[in-house]
């Protein structure tokens, strides 16, 4: 039996602009993080074979943080190792300039047991009996279709025979696909597997065909709406014409959630989420509360997103308040023994919200009953503070 792990989209040096600056540190990090794990997870099963289908990088001239650190993370990662392919993908392809090209300083800092495709050729024996053939991106946009660039099985030839390319199987009318991979490709070159990379999601594209083509999907997600990413593919090729098993391995450390809140119990139950500490919270308020509620929505996502003295309790927030209303007027909330003037001050308020025609001018007077609320709640955790 020969084994494989197959991985793809790292995107090492990737930016997450719409994030507050340490969330989006986190999240960068974590891409460089998972690489060590992906190799225990290798170690572990005892795989041939580690194959890294494209788009490792986010661009193919990464900061030096980027290319360093993951030649140190292959250097420092202790013990034997089987030999590790890394393949160009449109988004860092090969070029003269680029990270991948031989006179590059990142391709000196790489242990012997890691490999680069830069041959449109590459062919590499993982066992006796079983063969390896790559071809990697040469820029960031292509009509070829490189699976079907690989050889053909020769008449004859017995060999378990994988196949590892990066480009899109996405098939649609009118859609132009950069660097297209046919599904059948590994029907046709007489491929035993055909490892490939580009969606971010785990998918087997031909599950009703005896030769997977697989995409692994990223093993850190780039956005919320990358359901199936998270995990590496490992692969059991038994010989050639049997169908491989292939099972999903995951190794993210962040899950990402896209939640909307409509009412505060909804709000509430967010913080029940086992390993909150581990999330990427979105976070839509969609909701109208009143203003002692809206104090409490203010507490919960002073947990969630913490402080500069206090961990959150979500590993990173983002929140939209776009449909965050508050209810119109005091809705006697207000305690019954305030001095003559601020009882004055929210009678007139409300007599304010309950005439007006402009809405603007009721969001206003509400607005000001919630300031004045938030003064009276500070004055009873710390009497004594003048409003």
């Amino acid at each position: 039996m020969l084994k494989i792990l197959h991985t793809a989209d790292w995107h090492l040096g990737r930016r997450f602009p719409s994030f507050p600056e340490e969330a989006q540190k986190k999240l960068s990090r974590a891409r460089m993080d998972v690489i060590a794990r992906i190799l225990d997870v290798a170690r572990r099963n005892s795989v041939n074979a580690v194959l890294c289908a494209g788009d490792l990088f986010d661009d193919p001239t990464p900061a030096p943080d980027f290319w360093e650190g993951l030649a140190a993370t292959f250097r420092n990662h202790a013990g034997t190792h089987p030999p590790v392919f890394l393949v160009p993908g449109n988004h860092d392809p090969l070029t003269s300039e680029s990270v991948w090209a031989p006179s590059h300083p990142f391709r000196a800092q790489l242990p012997a047991w890691v490999h680069v495709v830069d041959r449109d050729d590459f062919t590499f024996e993982l066992a006796p009996g079983a063969i390896l053939y790559a071809r990697p991106c040469r820029s960031k946009a292509g009509e070829n279709d490189l699976a079907m660039a690989l050889p053909a099985r020769e008449p004859g030839d017995a060999r378990i025979r994988i196949g590892c390319v990066h480009g899109s199987t996405f098939d649609m009318d009118g859609y132009q696909t950069n660097f297209p991979i046919c599904r059948d490709a590994g029907v046709h070159r007489g491929l035993d597997y055909l490892a490939i990379g580009d969606t971010h999601s785990f998918r087997d594209v031909t599950e009703t065909s005896s030769v997977p083509t697989v995409y692994p999907g990223a093993p850190e997600a780039t956005n919320f709406d990358e359901p199936g990413a998270g995990c590496v593919a490992l692969v059991a090729l038994f010989r050639h014409g049997l169908r491989p098993r292939v099972e999903r391995e995951p190794v993210a450390f962040w899950r990402w959630i896209d939640r909307r809140c409509r009412d505060l119990n909804e709000l509430r139950t967010l913080l029940t989420t086992p390993d909150l500490d581990r999330h990427v919270v979105r976070l839509h308020l969609d909701m109208t509360v009143s203003l002692s509620e809206e104090s409490e929505v203010e507490r919960i996502l002073r947990d969630l997103q913490g402080t500069d003295a206090t961990h959150g309790r979500a590993g990173v927030l983002l929140v939209d308040r776009t449909n965050l209303t508050l209810q119109l007027g005091s809705g006697g909330i207000f305690p019954d023994d305030l001095p003559p003037v601020l009882k004055d001050t929210i009678a007139r308020l409300d007599r304010l919200i309950a005439d007006a025609s402009d809405e603007t001018e009721k969001s206003r007077a509400t607005r000001a009953l919630a300031h004045l609320f938030k003064l009276l709640q500070s004055q009873e955790t710390s009497p004594g503070r003048p409003l």
